[in-house]
Formats: C-alpha cells, sequence, structure tokens
C-alpha cells in the first residue's frame, strides 16, 4: 500500500470556501503569501509552458478595480445589482489574487489543457490558503470577463484572461455547511 497523508486528505474531505463578504483584515503580508503563491504554481502543467501569471491585489488597487466596476457598469448599462456586487467584490476586499491565464503556442498542447492549468493554480492557491488558517474564495463575476475593465484595470494583454480572483484575508464566522455532491449519481465504474 502507499504511503498516505491523511491529514492532507482529511482537509480535502472538509475543505469549505468561506464567502468573500465575510473576509476581513488582516490578510496575508507578503511575506506571508509568498509560499501560498509557490503552492499555488505547483500544478500540472503539460510541457512547463507556465500559461499562467499572477496578480496580487492589495487594497489601494483593489479600490481602484472597485471604482473601474462602477464605471464599466454604467457604461455597460448594467441593472443596480450586478453594478454593486462587482464593486463590492473589489472594494469591499482587502487582499485578492488574479489568476491570469496566459496561453503559449504549441502543437503538443492544447490550450484548453493550458486554461485547465490555470483553473488548478486558482484551486490551488485557494487551498493553500485555507490550509494556512486564513479564509478565501475564488470569485470571477461579469468584470473578470470584460475586455475593457481587464485590459485596463489589470493590464492584460491580447489572449490573456481571468482565470479567477483569489480572495485571502480573515474569516469573520464559520462557512455554512452545503449540500455536497452525490458521489454515487455523478460517477460510473466501468471495468470493461
Amino acid at each position: 500500500m502507499p504511503a498516505s497523508n491523511p491529514q492532507a486528505l482529511d482537509f480535502l474531505l472538509t475543505r469549505r470556501s468561506r464567502p468573500a463578504k465575510t473576509l476581513t483584515a488582516p490578510a496575508p503580508t507578503r511575506e506571508e503569501l509568498r509560499p501560498l503563491l509557490t503552492a499555488a504554481l505547483r500544478v500540472p502543467d503539460h510541457g512547463k509552458l507556465e500559461p499562467w501569471r499572477l496578480i496580487v491585489l492589495e487594497k489601494p488597487a483593489l479600490a481602484r478595480l472597485a471604482a473601474l466596476a462602477g464605471a464599466r457598469a454604467e457604461a455597460l448599462d448594467l441593472d443596480a445589482a450586478k453594478r454593486a456586487k462587482a464593486v463590492a467584490q473589489f472594494g469591499d476586499a482587502d487582499l485578492a489574487v488574479a489568476v491570469i491565464s496566459v496561453p503559449k503556442p504549441s502543437e503538443k498542447v492544447p490550450e484548453i489543457e493550458q486554461l485547465h492549468s490555470a483553473a488548478c493554480v486558482c484551486l490551488s492557491l485557494l487551498n493553500a490558503a485555507l490550509a494556512a488558517g486564513w479564509g478565501a474564495n475564488w470569485l470571477s463575476g461579469w468584470a473578470s470577463h470584460d475586455a475593457e475593465f481587464c485590459r485596463e484595470g489589470l493590464g492584460l494583454r491580447e489572449g490573456e484572461s481571468v482565470a479567477g480572483f483569489i480572495h485571502v484575508g480573515t474569516e469573520t464566522k464559520p462557512a455554512p455547511e452545503r449540500p455536497r455532491p452525490d458521489l454515487d449519481a455523478l460517477t460510473e465504474w466501468r471495468d470493461a
């Protein structure tokens, strides 16, 4: 039987994202964040292309993005609820990490695999933050898909996209329980 890590398995079986709106200061310092970012980058990366990059968004940058989200929502004529949610996603946060998908030309590695690798970075950062005792949540939202917001707010270049915003902070209340997927309803076992 292979060597096991029961603590790691127990963490994965019981992990829960924390609602971003319940996270507050303090957030990790740059020194505290570095090992989490290092862990986040240890993901499947077929061809060692590193088809992602990170943008750490501290409070002043988040305030700027909140204002931009409000302006873009107005320019796009979005309803008040969508505008308020996007503004709060950035304005109420103390720290978020934008995981940027940066697909690279490759004859061997399809773009979809590279996008999946960026998604793995999001989940790995989320889990690293939770394992370190922080509250964390993976968000996207309409602004993450708005080309002008991404270009002006994050400096994204042609072909880049936001895989997710990972919010990290101090948890103010326990994460609510929610129904979990039914393994048997979602799994097929094949022996031939």
